[in-house]
């Protein structure tokens, strides 16, 4: 990127901000450390039927493989699949070391997840003039410590930096400059944009937005009647301007998931039904940054759009996925017979704290 330190008009510095990302984390980590794995499809995750992908191997990802994905699904699109049981310990004590060399270039560390942070370079520690030397020394030291490959997007914000790192993946790094920033932004699909799931590209799709030029024609009021809080971020981020800082230490204090039906439901069975993905996510996330909560709030969102939520804490943090289950639904069933009809579930998990870290536990968003 272009390393000047100022605008053309301006008196602010261009931050630099660098997003890292490890290739295939957990996946790399068992091949790395079982040569018979390496050059095969692997997924990190239970096999069981009502096993979860966490992590796919690049060559399990050629056959559509992907985390998230019910192992089920994933057997059936490659058969060859192996499955290795996550090893959390193991990748959270290679993200500490990680994070000790981002350390040794800037204090101002973001971390997303064991896998992924920002890093706010604009006055880095070793003073090397370039972003993108610094993060290639940091990906060479990687390499050259643990075995594995990082991917690198430099740019002025954090919007733009985490697009550039998946530009070049795996083992790779890209920048988008200032003079490339909104022209990058306004080719891209919405769906490509990051905090844009797919129920907010479909609403997109049907009021006529498909890239990010057509985002950039609309005005910022259009945005916010149509996208309520995130309708400013989205105007923003099209324009290529994005001006959140680099937040170092970081600690999320909840988890969550929710999911709006189709169509309405009343049923309990159907209710439970509905919430047990929620649950599978929320623990999912537990799982990869190895943090637990004793707050457990359910979220129901009737049919004529009033809210109410339910919460109970445990003297101790949530154990186990079944408990968090558990008590999620002893929540629901308190409330039953619901006096209307549910359009929306949610379940979140808060008072976090890291089950054996003091330090700041990485995390990622939902």
């Amino acid at each position: 990127m272009s390393d000047s330190g100022t605008v053309t008009g301006e008196t602010s510095p261009v931050r630099k901000i660098i997003h890292i990302d490890m290739d295939a984390f957990y996946a790399s980590v068992e091949q790395r450390d079982n040569p018979e794995l390496r050059g095969k499809p692997v997924a990190v995750g239970g096999s069981a039927e009502r096993g979860v992908v966490a992590a796919a191997s690049y060559e399990a990802r050629k056959f559509g493989v992907r985390s998230a994905m019910p192992s089920v699904t994933a057997k059936r699109q490659c058969p060859d699949l192996i499955f290795v049981r996550p090893r959390f310990e193991v990748y959270k004590a290679i993200s500490r070391q990680i994070r000790e060399i981002f350390a040794e270039h800037t204090p101002i560390i973001e971390p997303l997840s064991l896998d992924e942070a920002y890093l706010d370079v604009t006055e880095n520690l070793q003073g090397i003039p370039l972003a993108r030397d610094v993060a290639l020394r940091i990906r060479e030291k990687i390499k050259a410590e643990t075995g594995l490959n990082a991917s690198a997007g430099i740019s002025y914000n954090k919007f733009l930096a985490k697009l550039a790192s998946d530009h070049r993946k795996p083992n790779g790094q890209f920048v988008i400059s200032p003079e490339m920033g909104p022209a990058f932004v306004e080719a891209l699909p919405v769906g490509k944009f990051h905090g844009i799931g797919p129920a907010t590209s479909a609403k997109m799709n049907a009021l006529g937005i498909f890239t990010g030029r057509d985002m950039r024609n609309q005005t910022l009021e259009f945005m916010n009647a149509n996208f309520g809080k995130a309708g400013a971020y989205y105007y923003w981020i099209s324009r290529g301007v994005d001006e959140r800082p680099v937040r170092a230490n970081r600690i999320r204090k909840s988890i969550g998931a929710e999911t709006t039906f189709q169509a309405d439901l009343d049923e309990f069975d159907a209710l439970v039904a509905a919430l047990k993905p929620l649950v599978d996510k929320v623990w999912r996330h537990c799982e990869a940054t190895g943090n637990r909560g004793r707050t457990v709030t359910l979220k129901i969102k009737f049919a004529d759009f009033e809210i109410i939520t339910r919460s109970r804490s445990a003297p101790t943090p949530v154990a186990g996925r079944d408990d968090l289950e558990r008590l999620t639904c002893g929540l629901l069933e308190v409330e039953m017979p619901l006096p209307k009809r549910v359009r929306l579930l949610g379940v979140s998990l808060s008072a976090l704290q890291d089950g054996d870290d003091p330090e700041p536990q990485l995390t990622f968003g939902i």
